[in-house]
């Protein structure tokens, strides 16, 4: 059941309201991993302008994501300029949140990008992060995260394997980073080549105990520390724009990655707040404060903000389909008119009748971080249709939220109450309901869901000047509140349902099959055949220095 509540978090509210000319404003720019979404937000709160523009999707190969780092800013700039228009206001700061992960390397003296950027849903370097099993646990200890193809440092690496790239390392004139990077790069003329904390911990190459690029790291993957960009603190100075791109040069101070951005966008600044994002994958984060958690049982330790945009730290889960599982399945086997339709067909079933979907088109992420799983649908009948796809899309996402939730809760000793979520998923009313009904705990949804440009806004405000600190930018908030109301008997049938069916999806994944068992049992024959061949190879040079031997002592 749903119902609309306001939040606690109201202890400041607006007493009256300025001119719209006298208010300072704020353009968030939120570049996702599909689209780029800008807003123009007012000291109130109030979104006053809103620009969105979508981006392009490239497969080279299966298990390969790409996009244009030129059509990125392209785009980026096309949404800011219609945000603002919109807004008829000129904004005073600018907030940048990013796909993270995400990788462009580009030419120092040109701007212009060496290759496609390498998407975090990419696959491409799994055999190398195989390699990298032995050094698993030394990895974690330094970044909070473990060896995958989802970061950042094994796309650079598999860059810089290039001749061409290579080439423009070896004459110090090569330049990588995250998208916000990149956009910082590009915005402020080529004067600034700087990141933040948030990002930085999400590339397997920084040390988020010591808050810095770490060379030990960037030795392990080959990556030149000097091509990486500077740390900055992700509510501050990162330059100003080109007066051409926006009618004025602005002041870019506030940077941080999507998921940080949203945790900090829902409030969630101190320790023991949690939120959900449900955007192209969903993303679980926990705040631990000062503390730098340990990572653990398929979670992540990473970089967050505090009420300031100072460093705090934070438990993450990434799930790396949620969305986009909606997405393909509008796109890709062209059964939905659009993701929104999705709710009303889950609606029209009384039960999901044994199907279920195990969205590993870009393999699996949290809890079990298996690289070479694959999507996998199970349970589906003569009677199987349409409805059944987009209801087993939407459970995916509960059930994977639910699953790591537990996992969090066991291992920061926390008991959640309720669950913050967000992302564009988290308007699908029935999504939330199923959400709760699998937490047994309730769900609130903010009026504006836009929470991750709303996170950079924030950032921007405070450093800007536009706002003291979170308190007084969250402000007064509503929410809608979802509570249970199936009972837990039935949530546990289906999750074990949904369980049973990625053990499937893992087994899939793990099993060289018949093909690969006789590869393997040839691989053993040869290696035996080769070892007797060796052994009696020595037995006859034995033989020979023997008889050799023997003649001598007759001599």
């Amino acid at each position: 059941m749903s119902e609309a509540l306001l939040s606690e978090d109201r202890s400041l509210g607006m007493p009256f309201r300025r001119p719209e000319s006298q208010m300072k404003h704020v353009l968030a720019i939120d570049q996702g991993t599909t689209g780029t979404t800008a807003l123009v937000i007012a000291a109130d709160g109030r979104v006053a302008g809103r620009g969105y523009q979508e981006i392009t999707q490239h497969y080279p190969q299966p298990g390969w994501v790409e996009h244009d780092p030129e059509e990125i800013l392209e785009r980026t700039l096309l949404a800011a300029r219609d945000a603002i228009a919109v807004s008829g206001v000129k904004p005073d700061v600018i907030g940048i949140t990013n796909q993270r992960e995400t990788i462009v390397v580009w030419h120092r003296d040109t701007g212009k990008p060496l290759a496609r950027a390498i998407v975090w849903q990419d696959r491409r370097t799994t055999e190398r992060c195989a390699e990298l099993k032995s050094h698993t646990s030394w990895i974690a200890e330094r970044t909070g995260l473990r060896p995958d193809p989802y970061f950042s440092a094994t796309k650079i690496e598999w860059l810089l394997k290039k001749p061409e790239i290579a080439f423009v390392a070896r004459n110090g004139r090569l330049l990588a980073g995250t998208i916000d990077s990149w956009l910082i790069w590009k915005l402020t003329g080529g004067r600034v080549h700087a990141t933040d904390p948030t990002n930085a911990s999400r590339t397997l190459l920084f040390d988020i105990n010591r808050l810095r690029w770490s060379k030990e790291l960037c030795d392990l993957f080959k990556v030149p520390i000097e091509i990486l960009p500077e740390v900055r603190p992700s509510a501050g100075d990162f330059g100003r724009t080109v007066t051409s791109f926006f009618g004025k040069s602005l002041q870019i101070t506030g940077v941080a990655g999507d998921q940080q951005a949203a945790l900090f966008g829902q409030g969630c600044c101190g320790a023991g707040q949690a939120k959900n994002t449900y955007g192209t994958g969903a993303f679980l984060l926990l705040n631990t404060g000062s503390e730098v958690p340990q990572p653990a049982e398929g979670l992540l330790a990473t970089v967050a903000c505090d009420e300031k945009g100072g460093a705090a730290y934070a438990l993450e889960a990434s799930i790396f389909v949620a969305g986009a599982a909606v997405q393909w399945l509008r796109d890709g086997l062209g059964i939905l008119y659009n993701a929104s339709e999705s709710e009303r067909l889950a609606r029209s079933l009384d039960a999901n009748d044994g199907v279920y979907f195990v969205p590993a088109l870009v393999g699996l992420g949290a809890p079990n971080w298996e690289p070479r799983a694959r999507g996998t649908i199970v349970g589906m009948t003569g009677g199987t249709n349409r409805a059944h796809f987009a209801r087993a899309a939407l459970e995916a996402m509960a059930y994977g939220t639910a699953e790591m939730l537990a996992v969090m809760a066991k291992r920061a000793k926390v008991s959640f109450q309720t669950l913050r979520v967000d992302g564009g998923a988290s308007a699908n009313n029935w999504l939330l309901q199923f959400q709760a009904d699998m937490l047994g705990i309730a769900v609130e949804r903010p009026d504006m869901i836009e929470t991750t440009a709303l996170g950079a806004a924030g950032l921007a405000g405070i450093a800007g000047g536009v706002w003291q600190d979170a308190s007084e930018f969250i402000g007064t908030r509503q929410f809608t509140r979802f509570t249970p109301v199936m009972p837990k008997e039935s949530a546990d049938v289906l999750m074990e349902g949904w369980q049973r069916a990625v053990r499937a999806t893992l087994f899939w994944a793990r099993d060289k099959g018949e093909a690969g068992s006789k590869r393997k049992k040839k691989r053993g024959a040869a290696k035996k055949r080769v070892s007797s061949a060796a052994k009696k190879s020595a037995g006859k040079k034995s033989a020979r220095k023997k008889t050799g031997a023997s003649r001598g002592r007759k001599k």
